[in-house]
């Protein structure tokens, strides 16, 4: 045996399966056999110098849709590298061990923001990056990289990706995963996110990742290699087939011989190596409703906390319509993308005001949420139009559209829960949402060229700063202390209990409002107009001030 040549195992965890060979580049004209053992698992190992390898197993599927034990070729469903294209997984082998890479992390030890800290920004990663020459960072993880400091001028803390999963093709949003433990190859390599998460960490940004555990792709390697093992063999619920998205994991299925539940133990797998090699922040979990299993939710969200290491974790949950009992303090997760926040704040902010709607998801301890980590407030994801496009659809544009946009951004910067930003929301970006989630679309980033384009991103900017420095907004204490449902008035105070406070005045109707009186203002020492940084005066408890239509005003008190 030669210098750094070690026995490397392959194994294929198939227990309903008869027979199983390894075929790989170090043994390119013949099949190795692979011996079954009572854990369910085919293993053969091979003596390996160190290099990078081929490799896909031959197998005697038990899949319905093939030949009774028909034999089939597939790719590795542990495979942390794959090349789709001519259907095999990489393996490294570097000092007689298997990686996945060699990239050695430099950051790990910078302190990262909690979750009540959080400014969330969601990126494609394709999209995002979209304006470079260099096609070597074009749409990819290094383009990404050479971005995050835009995102830091912006405020940005976390960045949330739509998935990085291996998905078939070269353009996707990536919600059919294909494999698990692969990184997308349209992207870079997986030095490449890694890099991209360091540097993250670097500045002090959180990484949450998407998760996809409810369905995958038709061609994923456990639906070839014993479909009824790990899927439903019917749809989950047949009674909603619109929200049907591929083959559903069965997390009811027991094997009772190896006391394992398939589907539990390959996606508990999954969750542990992104946190372990990637060193991910959290995950947001997708189509939580249509998974429906809270124990298994409540097991995977605690292999987040275990193996995190010291950092905190943020497991959320996608569950439309939201609902409070998907998060703590009974529910499995840490929070909820808080889809009813966007459906009532649009309306408002369009001419169809509500005052107890509006008042629900600025406090959504109305809606049985305890604390302002159990909801991520947005105001458009990749899933809903942009505010802009919403505006545009009722005929609303140029300098009344930015106006709304920021009273939009006030309330989502202002009200109880975690904020999250669909990428280029903070200049104005109005694409319509992708029809075809096949088909590239682009930011348009020379919109920042515009100047009410610019003026919307440093509006957004302020707003960002303004809810790190001011630890009232990140508090779950919100009042609303006047209200006038006939004005179209609503204006509220979040405070923290070390003293920070912060007013929000909102005027949702089409009138100027010249000379309001807001009776029952908080005392201070003194108040400040948050943008015009003047002080206001207040007399025997009472506000004076002039509200313009759709338009927000922010005091704080100094």
């Amino acid at each position: 045996m030669g210098e750094n040549t070690n026995l490397i195992e392959f194994n294929l965890f198939a227990p309903r399966n008869q027979g199983a060979a390894l075929i790989g580049s170090f043994s390119p004209n013949k099949e190795i056999p692979m011996q079954k053992c009572e854990d369910g698992y085919f293993r053969t190992q091979i003596e390996l110098q160190d290099g990078v390898y081929q490799y896909k197993f031959r197998v005697q599927t038990k899949s319905p849709n093939f030949a009774p034990d028909e034999w089939i070729d597939v790719i590795d469903p542990y495979a942390t590298d794959v090349n789709e294209t001519e259907k095999f997984g990489i393996v490294r082998v570097k000092d007689g061990q298997r990686i996945v890479d060699t990239y050695v992390w430099q950051h790990d030890d910078n302190l990262l923001p909690n979750n009540e800290e959080l400014i969330i920004y969601e990126m494609h990663v394709a999209d995002f990056t979209g304006d470079e020459a260099d096609p070597e960072k074009r749409g990819k993880y290094l383009g990404v990289i050479n971005k995050l400091d835009y995102l830091c001028e912006l405020g940005i803390n976390a960045i949330e990706l739509m998935p990085v999963n291996e998905y078939p093709g070269n353009y996707s949003w990536g919600y059919k995963v294909r494999h698990f433990f692969a990184t997308e190859s349209s992207y870079g390599s997986t030095s490449d996110l890694k890099q991209l998460i360091d540097e993250c960490h670097a500045r002090g940004i959180r990484v949450i990742m998407d998760g996809i555990y409810n369905h995958t792709d038709e061609e994923c390697p456990l639906m070839l290699i014993d479909r009824n093992y790990w899927y439903y063999k019917h749809m989950h619920y047949p009674e909603d087939p619109s929200n049907y998205w591929g083959p559903e994991f069965n997390y009811d299925n027991y094997d009772e011989k190896l006391d394992v539940k398939p589907a539990w133990k390959y996606v508990g797998d999954v969750v542990q190596f992104w946190i372990k090699e990637y060193h991910i922040d959290g995950i947001r979990f997708d189509a939580v409703r249509q998974l429906a299993n809270f124990e298994f939710l409540d097991w995977l969200a605690q292999q987040g906390k275990i193996h995190g290491s010291h950092k905190q974790f943020y497991n959320i949950a996608e569950h439309i319509p939201d609902t409070s009992t998907v998060v703590k303090p009974d529910g499995p997760l840490d929070g909820c993308w808080h889809e009813s926040f966007r459906y009532f704040v649009i309306p408002n902010i369009t001419g169809e005001f509500n005052l107890e709607q509006l008042k629900e998801v600025l406090d959504p301890r109305k809606q049985g949420y305890a604390t302002a980590t159990n909801v991520i407030n947005y105001l458009s994801t990749h899933d809903r139009e942009r505010t802009l496009r919403e505006l545009g659809d009722r005929g609303i544009f140029d300098t009344p559209a930015f106006e709304r946009a920021k009273l939009a951004a006030v309330l989502l910067f202002t009200a109880m829960g975690i904020p999250m930003l669909w990428m280029g929301q903070e200049f104005g970006e109005y694409q319509k949402k992708s029809e075809d989630v096949t088909k590239p679309q682009k930011i348009n980033w020379s919109l920042l060229t515009s100047e009410q384009n610019q003026d919307l991103f440093e509006y957004y900017q302020k707003l960002i700063a303004l809810r790190k420095q001011n630890l009232a907004l990140q508090s779950d204490n919100i009042e609303f202390f006047h209200e006038n449902a006939e004005a179209q008035v609503l204006a509220y105070v979040r405070w923290h209990d070390l003293g920070f406070r912060v007013i929000v005045v909102t005027n949702f109707s089409d009138h100027n409002l010249t000379g309001y009186h807001i009776p029952d203002f908080p005392t201070a020492e003194s108040w400040r107009d948050w943008f015009t940084n003047q002080e206001v005066e207040i007399g025997e408890d009472s506000l004076v001030a002039d509200l313009p239509a759709y338009t927000a005003k922010i005091f704080v008190c100094y």
